[in-house]
């Protein structure tokens, strides 16, 4: 289970669940659940730091690393809300945790790990400095 303390940079945004999302017994993928994440993880920094203005600077994040625990089905018709905070961050690398909800449930909890890298070598730099600022001045 993600660890429910300091949430840093939380966005919440509603999910809807749509037929290709789900199977015959009416029951959303798991492979969906990535999707979700990845749409989640591309508006956690739009309001600190845009996808086109890290670009414009050379550094790009990069995801090393998915888990996701699945805890409840989710069905079509449910209604779903999306949560994505950063959990950790060093020097050069950022965890984010999530958690899929419906009906007050979580239904899925996971962590992406990841680091920033130059976009020539894609070798790590250091975290762009407004993320850092937020997350040093929440902690």
């Amino acid at each position: 289970m993600v660890d429910p303390g300091l949430r840093t940079l939380l966005i919440e945004r509603p999910i809807v669940v749509r037929t290709y999302d789900v199977d015959f017994a009416n029951i959303v993928h798991n492979i969906v659940f990535l999707r979700w994440l990845e749409d989640l993880r591309s508006e956690i920094l739009v309001d600190v730091l845009p996808i086109d203005a890290i670009l414009e600077t050379g550094v790009t994040p990069i995801l090393t690393r998915t888990e996701i625990d699945y805890l409840w089905p989710v069905r079509i018709g449910d209604r779903v809300l999306g949560r994505m905070w950063v959990a950790d961050l060093s020097h050069t690398r950022w965890t984010l945790a999530a958690e899929i909800e419906t009906g007050g449930r979580v239904c899925a909890a996971a962590r992406q790990m990841g680091y920033f890298a130059d976009l020539k070598t894609l070798r790590p730099v250091r975290v762009p400095e407004q993320l850092r600022r937020i997350y040093v001045l929440s902690h």
